[in-house]
């Protein structure tokens, strides 16, 4: 088995007391001594400063890059302003989902920023279409999220504060060039910043200085983004879900969507486009009904008793700003918010309500 890779930050994480964990091949801190509940609670209050170094950082380069990247994802690239990021999609021919992406417009190039286990998938996907991507390997990515994280920025990086949600610039510090993104996957206003390898641990111990900023680990990562309602790649969708029945039909623009000026011309087009709006089954948040999380893969049946499964939790857990089990599920999509399904868990149906999502409001400066 090939050895796990280590992040720039992987020392620090360590003399904090960090408890590491395999993740996507990468050696990753799951918590630090705090707890995933304090540290999930102290990024809503505060700020929490994530190490999303293991994510793929790849610049494309070149004439005609966007027009070519849009060959390959169901998102208007060309129309993309400079110093503006937009989420987006790797699209298969069956119309599911190969990974979820941001993409930036940095001027002479596009930054995009993929998920750890799909890079090297993903590098090779752009290679087949003819681009020739320029993987980052001499950076780390940090993220920092919560009420705190402008104040706590704008004290090391002056300027930042002016940034609006999904805003990409990029900033010196100490002589270092930071690319710096006003985004994150918490649901909480906050920055994604990358920085050169060697100024990684300096800056994050100069960031952990700052008033409010605390070292949050990946159970706290996923348990605020499920709060948010933000689907996990390999969890709420994979090659098998298409973007409507994984609820991310809103990330397909008009000028892509049939009768647009640049519609379709991706792959699975064909089965995508049509599906918007009205795929049979699709991603609904989901509240049980007691105190007993619901965990991936628990199927969901219509009745107390009988019958055969109508869907599953993709994602769930316990939610420590709703104080109580929260999921995600694959469900018929015509069924109403409000409505009660039931959940098979060890043999027992618990009855689960079928809810808006997301279950904590985002507070994106927009």
């Amino acid at each position: 088995m090939d050895a796990l890779k280590h992040t720039p930050l992987y020392d620090l994480h360590v003399a904090l007391g960090a408890r590491m964990v395999p993740f996507a091949g990468w050696e990753m801190p799951v918590q630090y001594p705090a707890g995933v509940l304090a540290e999930h609670l102290h990024t809503r209050a505060a700020a929490g400063l994530f190490d999303v170094s293991h994510m793929g950082q790849v610049i494309l380069g070149g004439r005609g890059a966007a027009a070519a990247l849009e060959s390959l994802v169901p998102a208007d690239i060309l129309d993309l302003p400079e110093g503006r990021q937009r989420y987006g999609l790797f699209t298969n021919e069956a119309g599911g989902i190969l990974d979820d992406l941001m993409i930036a417009n940095k001027g002479d190039h596009l930054l995009l920023v993929v998920n750890a286990a799909c890079a090297a998938q993903d590098i090779a996907h752009l290679e087949a279409a003819g681009l020739a991507p320029e993987v980052v390997s001499d950076r780390a990515l940090l993220a920092l999220q919560g009420p705190a994280a402008e104040a706590a920025l704008e004290s090391l990086v002056p300027g930042v504060a002016a940034m609006r949600f999904m805003d990409a610039a990029d900033f010196d510090w100490r002589g270092a060039t930071l690319w710096v993104s006003r985004s994150g996957y918490t649901g909480e206003d906050g920055f994604e910043i990358s920085v050169p390898a060697g100024l990684a641990e300096d800056f994050a111990r100069a960031l952990l200085e700052q008033p409010g900023v605390a070292p949050i680990g990946l159970g706290a990562r996923d348990s605020l983004r499920l709060e948010a309602g933000l689907p996990l790649y390999g969890h709420d969708m994979d090659a098998g879900v298409t973007p409507a029945q994984a609820g991310l039909g809103w990330s397909i623009p008009k000028v892509r969507r049939a009768g647009g000026a640049r519609a379709g011309g991706f792959p699975g087009a064909g089965r995508i486009l049509p599906e918007l709006g009205r795929a049979a089954s699709m991603r609904r948040g989901l509240i049980p009904q007691g105190r007993a999380p619901l965990r991936e893969g628990v199927e969901i049946f219509a009745a107390a008793e009988g019958g055969a499964p109508i869907g599953r939790v993709t994602s769930g857990g316990f939610g420590p700003s709703v104080g109580g089990p929260v999921a995600m599920a694959a469900l018929p999509a015509d069924l109403p918010e409000g409505a009660t399904v039931h959940a098979e868990l060890r043999g027992k149906r618990l009855p689960a309500r079928i809810a808006p999502m997301p279950f904590v409001q985002p507070t994106y400066k927009r």
